[in-house]
Parts: C-alpha cells; sequence; structure tokens
C-alpha cells in the first residue's frame, strides 16, 4: 500500500507573553478542545497536525515558545526552521492585556531578526472576554501595518471564535511565499 506524501512539511511558532492563550490556541486548532486550566509551558513544546489547505497536504510542527522571560536565551534555538510565526497578546482589559500588546513589537522583531522574512500572523486572543465595540482598532491595525503583519485576527481558543481562519491565512501566505527557511544568524 502506497502512503500519500504531504505536498508540505512547514514549522509555525507561536509566542506571546506567558498567560495570552498560545498554548489553548494550538489546542484549539488540532483538537478543537479547549481547557479552563492554565499550565505555564516551560522552555517550548510541540505539537505535529495534517491540515489540507487548497487540496494540498500540509504536515505542520507547532511550536508553542514559553511567554516568560526566564526562557529569553533558548527562543532563539527554538525558532530554527521556521517557516512562519504567530505572535498572541491578550484583549483583555487588564495590566497583563496591555502589556502583553506592549510586547508585540519585541516578539516580532525577535522572530524577524532570528528568521528572516517569514510571513508573521498577530492574533489578538480572548475575544470571547472584552466588548469588542470598545476595543482601540486603530492602534492595533496601524502597528499591524507598521511592523509589516500578513493579517491580524481577534480570536478565542474557548469559543474557536476565527482560529481556525487565522491558521488558514499564515498557511495559505506561507504557501504562497517564497521566504527561505529559518537559519541561524
Amino acid at each position: 500500500m502506497n502512503e500519500i506524501e504531504d505536498d508540505f512539511i512547514f514549522k509555525i511558532t507561536v509566542v506571546g507573553d506567558g498567560e495570552v492563550g498560545k498554548t489553548s490556541l494550538i489546542r484549539r486548532y488540532t483538537t478543537a478542545s479547549f481547557k479552563e486550566d492554565y499550565i505555564k509551558t516551560l522552555g517550548a513544546q510541540f505539537s505535529t497536525y495534517n491540515e489540507e489547505i487548497d487540496g494540498l497536504k500540509c504536515k505542520l510542527s507547532l511550536w508553542d515558545i514559553a511567554g516568560q522571560d526566564d526562557h529569553h536565551y533558548l527562543r532563539p534555538t527554538f525558532y530554527k526552521g521556521s517557516r512562519g510565526a504567530i505572535v498572541v497578546f491578550s484583549l483583555e482589559d487588564s495590566d497583563h492585556g496591555k502589556t502583553s500588546y506592549e510586547h508585540v513589537d519585541e516578539w516580532f522583531h525577535g522572530i524577524k531578526h532570528n528568521c528572516g522574512d517569514i510571513p508573521i500572523v498577530l492574533f489578538g486572543n480572548k475575544v470571547d472576554l472584552v466588548d469588542e465595540s470598545k476595543l482601540e482598532e486603530d492602534k492595533v491595525l496601524k502597528q499591524v501595518d507598521k511592523l509589516g503583519f500578513i493579517g491580524y485576527f481577534k480570536t478565542s481558543a474557548k469559543t474557536g471564535s476565527r482560529v481556525i481562519e487565522a491558521f488558514h491565512s499564515l498557511l495559505k501566505d506561507i504557501i504562497n511565499s517564497d521566504s527561505q527557511e529559518c537559519s541561524p544568524k
């Protein structure tokens, strides 16, 4: 019996401050499930997932990078081989939400510095916890344009809102791009 080969194999790196929902977003995308309990990621963890995009078979390696500063020195190693990335911040109207948004710049530049010109998408997560009409979209959209994110999605790992759409957007861009594999600088 012949095995069908994947058309593409991609490593996707997911970064952002601790407790913004990176692990939950990956779980929602790969298993359509959500766990309420927070478990801190130590270093990095990865998941594999098979996806079909526009008739093309993609094997994904999703790397969930710890957001706490005590793991910053490991990040360049974890970024190696990335073909795309997701930067996540929390939309919560709290100190944590605001701080996670303020760090978007750092996460973006860390990926670009270590991986070059790969597609990066921005997820504003936990949209289920806010009144969308009160979100300051202009500020976020200006940052998306200024930095060169390929897109911005308000997501909810809890409800699944726009999670699949956001992941698919990144995958389609990777498939259509000429970006090179991340290599150490």
